[in-house]
């Protein structure tokens, strides 16, 4: 099914959707990878607050190249997720609603996925020229020092994935393959 959705994403809009739908979001994202969220998840150790709300929010694994004169932001593919496993359950469990990245994730991930009402969508990589044409505005809100880690809002309009995990647990790269083999 094709769905074209607003962000932040509220959990009834996020229980409707399925894996293997494809979205366009229109909205408000951010941007945080590795580094970001290794300070964030150190910031809630330290019980500090977070420089952004998780409620209803989307966090795009992205860490852009440079803009080009004009734009607001250079390239923006999607990097592994799974290098955020460890980080995530915790800032879905305060009510972060989507993750946009690729690659499978871990059982934890998955489990706090379904106890959250979330999802996980893929972007496609290797398209990150392509993905940044949807991108109309960038701005650094937290963490400068990091450079292409720092995070960012973006203002993106038909931003396109794919949802690979839904909200009841479906991991579109486990029925995929299970369709594939019976071909």
């Amino acid at each position: 099914m094709e769905r074209h959705i607003t962000a932040p994403i509220n959990k009834e809009t996020a229980k409707e959707l399925r894996a293997g739908d494809y979205v366009y979001l229109t909205g408000t994202i951010y941007t945080a990878r590795d580094a970001a969220h290794k300070r964030m998840y150190e910031a809630l150790e330290k019980g500090e607050a977070l420089p952004l709300e998780m409620k209803d929010n989307v966090i795009y694994y992205m860490g852009p190249s440079p803009a080009r004169e004009g734009r607001p932001i250079g390239s923006a593919g999607p990097t592994t997720a799974s290098r955020m496993d460890k980080y995530a359950p915790a800032l879905l469990d305060l009510g972060l609603t989507g993750m946009i990245g690729k690659g499978k994730r871990s059982e934890k991930v998955k489990e706090a996925i379904v106890r959250n009402g979330a999802v996980y969508f893929a972007a496609v990589g290797g398209a990150g020229a392509l993905l940044a044409g949807s991108i109309k505005a960038s701005e650094v809100i937290a963490y400068d020092d990091l450079g292409t880690e720092a995070i960012r809002k973006l203002e993106v309009e038909n931003f396109p994935v794919i949802v690979v995990i839904d909200s009841i647990g479906q991991d579109l790269y486990e029925t995929a393959i299970r369709e594939y083999c019976k071909l």
